[in-house]
């Protein structure tokens, strides 16, 4: 007989995840009389929560990998200050700034990388280190103040939208919105079609038509509500959304298709057997934090980009909502298993909760504390299933 499991190819946990996200944006479309799901909001929810998603597409390979960075919204703020002096003290262009920026991002990671992998200091320490170190060299670089006023360029990058030059459908859509989701859900099957002929010319266990069927027209169907609701948003597509995207697509084929990605997995998830089957583990930590360096450099830069001006408390708790957001979305805490889809889920999660809680009235104070709460249930739910499995034995 087949089951629920069958027909879904064993990835109950991952649409768990989309279930969970969708029952939330419900529950706020509610509370909130309708307004959750207003289009300029969910333009807003992506432009307010896109350093959430860049920093946790880092995160996630180091925590997969069996370690965390503390460090990541000092790095945030680092740069962000960085970028602001090169641009406003410096004169140099805001495209060239942006490229020292994302270099400095590099050697932030390159110097935590070297601690982590080649002198054994736990991830940890090295991390809480930085988040002190790097905090520090933010104020003074800024000197106790705040700097602002960047070129339109630079603010345009979290702060307007793909020029629309199709027109307007209907009147009141933006047809380049419209047409660019109609590619992502063209892709979408595509690849998806394209994963399952591969895995039958291999002989490969693939998932029943059924679940494949369910599984495609339910992530069409919200794609395609997703870009019909932006479509009527101030400007259509944000620009950063085409970041996340670009973003997106790269790290889910670099952990899913490369023997980097490969790698992460497998130190994560038996560390000596990875060692036994030749991974060069110290090169492997040491790209791993490089790599979360320059995606915190980038976060930097979309933040200072939204915020028009730099801060020395810029990137405050980010790490913690990149943590969250890689929990939230599957990631083990015991590290070997996690996938970018659900890390961005994880992400949404948290971006709605932030925009849904703000939009009813809540106590900052409270936000946190629903939040914090929406963290443990997820790490919980994660660590029962795993001994029902037998995988964790504790």
């Amino acid at each position: 007989m087949t089951t629920l499991k069958d027909t879904l190819g064993g990835n109950l946990r991952q649409y768990g995840i989309v279930g969970a996200l969708g029952v939330i944006v419900v529950l706020f479309q509610i509370l909130t009389d309708g307004k959750l799901l207003l289009p300029n909001n969910v333009a807003s929810l992506i432009q307010q929560n896109a350093y959430v998603m860049i920093l946790a597409l880092g995160m996630i390979i180091v925590i997969i990998a069996g370690h965390i960075d503390l460090s990541a919204g000092s790095v945030v703020g680092f740069v962000g200050a960085f970028v602001a002096v090169l641009m406003r003290e410096q004169s140099w262009p805001w495209w060239l700034a942006i490229v020292g920026a994302i270099v400095i991002g590099m050697l932030v990671g390159a110097w935590q990388g070297f601690w982590v992998a080649y002198v054994g200091v736990p991830a940890f320490i090295v991390t809480l280190a930085g988040w002190l170190a790097f905090r520090g060299l933010a104020i003074l670089i800024l000197g106790g103040k705040t700097i602002a006023s960047f070129p339109q360029e630079f603010v345009a990058i979290s702060n307007k939208s793909i020029a629309n030059f199709l027109g307007w459908l209907g009147g009141s859509r933006d047809t380049v919105t419209i047409v660019l989701g109609a590619v992502v859900v063209a892709a979408l099957i595509l690849s998806q079609l394209r994963a399952r002929r591969t895995l039958r010319k291999h002989e490969l266990h693939v998932e029943p038509v059924s679940g494949l069927l369910i599984k495609l027209v339910l992530f069409s169907l919200l794609i395609g509500y997703f870009t019909f609701v932006l479509a009527g948003s101030r400007g259509g597509t944000p620009i950063v959304l085409i970041i996340i995207g670009a973003l997106v697509v790269t790290y889910s084929f670099i952990t899913q298709k490369t023997v980097f990605g490969r790698n992460v997995y497998a130190m994560g998830g038996n560390l000596q057997a990875a060692i036994l089957s030749g991974v060069n583990t110290k090169r492997m930590n040491f790209m791993i934090f490089v790599n979360m360096g320059m995606l915190a450099a980038i976060a930097g830069i979309v933040t200072t980009s939204k915020a028009g001006a730099a801060s020395a408390l810029a990137g405050q708790g980010y790490e913690l909502d990149a943590i969250a957001s890689c929990f939230i979305g599957g990631t083990s805490v015991y590290g070997g298993i996690g996938r970018v889809s659900g890390v961005i889920v994880g992400a949404l999660i948290m971006g709605v909760l932030n925009m849904g809680l703000s939009i009813i009235g809540t106590d900052p104070a409270w936000q946190q504390v629903i939040k914090g709460l929406v963290l443990l249930a997820a790490v919980a739910f994660d660590l029962v299933n795993k001994r029902r499995s037998g995988a964790l034995v504790r």
